[in-house]
């Protein structure tokens, strides 16, 4: 936890890298601007001196208009400051967003498991905090401290005492952040991990509002959700704390601010060391820097929540991902692929058993194969160390005698046609969820498939047809219309090896045949199906049954019908 602010800077100056040059111009503009603001104090110096000799000259008249352009032209260069920050802005939500969904697909699934994925996805919602904070952090935050510090700079050059006086207060304003920054950065932290926990709750109950309206008990949500608004109402007082010491401690600061210059430029002019001009130049010094005071103080809480937003959208880009190498070995195939599992185990933290051990397994081209399991999670983790979504602990998976470390994953994948446990339909019409981005997919493909899988009188039972709109979170998708889309999607690429896991599940026995006679029906293709379903088994060449990690049964469905009457 100590670590956290250094690594919260080093981020959001990381996050700013791209723009460096817009960076620097907002800067160069803030310096500009606290330079022109200067002219107003020292203007006014001399056009009071003017006014004590009672004279009207041409110099006044110019010094007048000089000081009027200078504050017209620092409002000019606000305008161009806030037009570069707009621009950022837009540029870091594109990136943001851009960069959120490459990186999700290719979380390793390692990483995943130990977390919630919409969880994760929320956080691309700071993106908005950091495009709201972000101008007034580099435009306000930035002009408040130029501003002070040239002040102070300008203030010691009417008299030596005030360059002392100018050191404690910098030295003072700094031991105040040092002393209760990290404190309160903590502090947001822990308001913001309630607030996705409250955003994550909520979302669950929206996804299980049927079992929500059918329990008995309808306060369990209630409950849980009081937990953490409690949670986060705690966590938001502890930070409310620490922002109320840091308002009081810049209060003080600038009321010792006040008192001294007012003390100091008053027994000045008093002792004739400082004219009534540079006495008026330097309390509207004075109140510059009080000003600056006052914004630094409202801009404490946007700057916790810029780099609390920045530190939550960390959490996730730093997830490790797939790397894909373009140099590996490609998939070349025209048939059926070869699988050879050599001494294979997996084994999960979460987990006493693990899930697969020692499998050894070989798997022809063009075999259909049922697995069938005591553990789902023991097929789920066999296909997904088989397509390279998770890593095997021990021992080494081949494809076409080529080790799955040395074959280019996205190469492979597009000659396996899956649909596993998690998949799913997505919001869009009926084109895009079986294309899925394959633009070279043409619609007469598409609808071979449809009609292969009985689907076109549903499919022209809607209004826009191809287009017409699937919304997965209405569960008015008929579940038999759902499996059939997903393995439409599986198999219109011409995939070598076909996955599956329970296809069969929740159909009726006619469905399972329209399915199943269509998933084997291509002999050429590698079948390899995750079930318990007798349906299936009379499609396969092969039953491989798994118990307790381990490989138990390997042979013919005949083989299999004996082992399990015995």
């Amino acid at each position: 936890m100590d670590n956290h602010i250094p690594s919260i800077v080093a981020r959001f100056w990381s996050m700013l890298r791209p723009d460096q040059k817009e960076i620097r111009n907002i800067y160069l503009f803030s310096i500009f601007s606290g330079i022109l603001s200067l002219g107003l104090p020292l203007g006014i110096q001399m056009i009071i001196n003017f006014i004590e000799l009672g004279q009207m000259s041409t110099s006044w008249f110019v010094l007048v208009i000089l000081v009027v352009l200078s504050i017209g032209f620092s409002g000019l260069l606000n305008i161009f400051q806030l037009r570069i920050t707009e621009n950022l802005q837009q540029r870091i939500f594109t990136r943001s967003a851009f960069e959120f969904a490459e990186r999700i697909p290719l979380i390793r699934l390692t990483e995943l498991m130990k977390k919630y994925g919409t969880d994760l996805t929320h956080r691309f919602f700071d993106t908005l905090t950091i495009q709201k904070g972000l101008s007034k952090l580099l435009i306000d935050f930035t002009a408040a401290i130029l501003q002070l510090v040239f002040c102070l700079v300008l203030l010691s050059f009417y008299h030596s005492f005030f360059i002392f006086l100018g050191v404690f207060l910098v030295f003072t304003l700094g031991l105040i952040v040092r002393l209760t920054a990290r404190q309160g950065m903590l502090a947001s932290l822990e308001e913001s991990s309630y607030k996705y926990k409250i955003a994550h709750w909520l979302k669950e109950i929206a996804q299980a509002r049927f079992s929500f309206n059918l329990s008995g008990n309808r306060k369990f949500h209630i409950y849980r959700t009081d937990d953490y608004v409690q949670g986060y109402l705690s966590a938001r007082d502890q930070h409310f704390k620490v922002l109320v010491k840091q308002y009081a401690y810049l209060i003080i600061f600038k009321v010792l601010i006040a008192l001294s210059f007012l003390i100091i430029g008053g027994i000045l002019v008093i002792n004739q060391q400082m004219n009534i001009g540079q006495f008026v130049a330097s309390e509207i010094l004075i109140l510059l820097i009080l000003s600056a005071v006052e914004k630094l103080i409202l801009s404490i809480e946007v700057v916790y929540d810029v780099f609390t937003a920045i530190e939550k959208i960390g959490q996730v880009t730093d997830l490790p991902i797939e790397l894909s190498n373009q140099n590996q070995e490609r998939v070349d195939a025209t048939k059926g692929l070869s699988i050879q599992f050599d001494q294979v185990s997996c084994h999960l933290e979460s987990y006493e058993l693990s899930p697969l051990t020692e499998i050894q397994l070989q798997i022809h081209p063009q075999e259909k194969i049922a697995i069938v399991s005591d553990s789902s999670l023991s097929s789920s983790m066999l296909f997904c160390s088989l397509v390279g979504l998770m890593d095997c602990s021990k021992g080494t998976i081949s494809i076409n005698r080529i080790p799955l470390e040395n074959l280019n994953k996205q190469s492979l994948r597009e000659k396996i046609g899956s649909v596993l446990y998690r998949d799913q339909l997505v919001f869009g019409s009926v084109s895009d969820n079986i294309r899925y981005g394959r633009d070279e997919i043409s619609l007469s493909e598409i609808e071979n498939e449809i009609s292969n899988l009985n689907l076109t009188s549903f499919i022209h039972s809607m209004p826009e047809k191809y287009q017409g709109i699937l919304n997965p979170e209405s569960h008015m998708i008929p579940i038999d219309v759902e499996r059939k889309l997903l393995v439409a999607r599986a198999m219109i690429g011409q995939p070598n090896l076909l996955i599956f896991e329970d296809p069969t599940a929740g159909l009726t026995s006619i469905q399972k045949e329209v399915l199943l006679s269509y998933i084997f029906k291509d002999e050429q293709k590698t079948v390899m199906v995750a079930t318990s379903d007798p349906a299936v088994f009379t499609y396969c060449s092969r039953i491989i049954e798994i118990h307790q990690g381990k490989i138990r049964f390997d042979g013919s469905y005949e083989s299999f019908k004996l082992t399990q009457s015995c």
